[in-house]
């Protein structure tokens, strides 16, 4: 059963100036990734707020981490197969009653929210861009005047790279479940900060890490003694659901 919180829980960061990541918005709180989640994280200390960005069927970005609305809105929904108007139109269901307010966030909707309240957008890339669609997502970012506040993520060394050529030293965080010499390569060698599995993660890699000038975010932590021991180790960020 999952946890309920009711309110975020204090992590003393020792004045190691280790900066918090809301993952999904606050979602320790609100239903993750929605406007609701977005505005709890900046009404508090995070220093960013991490998000899902998905396109639709003609192109347009919407915000949702899976590519099927079905676990968090009842509806068996694949973005990338419908056009943008009609999943405006899907709205959550809670105990078979609709909820009027919660609709799929748009990707200019959630850079919105982060610009409002001073947040760093730790944008995730889900699938792997072309790029021309990473210039559109840039370009957005631009319009609604948050670009230089963006840190782009992916799991995906492709999407990394190819940003890297066009955002030569905006900061990029590749994404990773195990932490080895290749993962470490690639970040070294293409100016990359890291986003690991907290699991992932021990003294000796963050210090080998250190050594290579590699920036370490990690995902997900929720428990406060293991966050405390990865602010002791020396990791830069934590992104977490319910920490602060």
């Amino acid at each position: 059963m999952e946890e309920i919180f009711s309110d975020t829980i204090k992590l003393d960061k020792k004045g190691t100036g280790v900066l918090m990541i809301a993952h999904r918005g606050l979602s320790g709180l609100e239903t993750e990734n929605t406007q609701c989640a977005f505005v709890a994280a900046g009404n508090r200390s995070y220093y960013g707020i991490e998000t899902d960005v998905h396109f639709t069927k003609d192109g347009k970005y919407v915000i949702s981490h899976d590519g099927n609305l079905s676990r968090i809105f009842g509806k068996d929904i694949e973005i990338k197969d419908y056009l943008y108007e009609d999943l405006r139109k899907v709205r959550k269901t809670e105990n078979g009653d609709t909820v009027e307010y919660m609709a799929v966030p748009t990707l200019r909707e959630y850079l919105g929210v982060c610009r409002r309240y001073g947040k760093k957008s730790v944008l995730e890339l889900k699938v792997e861009y072309t790029d021309e669609q990473l210039k559109e997502i840039i370009e957005i970012a631009k319009e609604e005047k948050q670009f230089e506040n963006v840190i782009f993520i992916s799991f995906f060394p492709d999407n990394m790279i190819r940003l890297r050529k066009i955002l030569p030293t905006h900061p990029l965080q590749l994404l990773t479940g195990p932490i080895n010499s290749e993962i470490m390569d690639i970040c070294e060698n293409n100016s990359l900060e890291i986003d690991a599995d907290y699991m992932s993660l021990n003294e000796e890699n963050i210090a080998e890490l250190k050594r290579r000038g590699i920036k370490i975010n990690c995902w997900i932590v929720n428990d406060l003694e293991y966050a405390e021991k990865l602010v002791s180790w020396g990791v830069d960020f934590i992104t977490t659901n319910i920490l602060e």
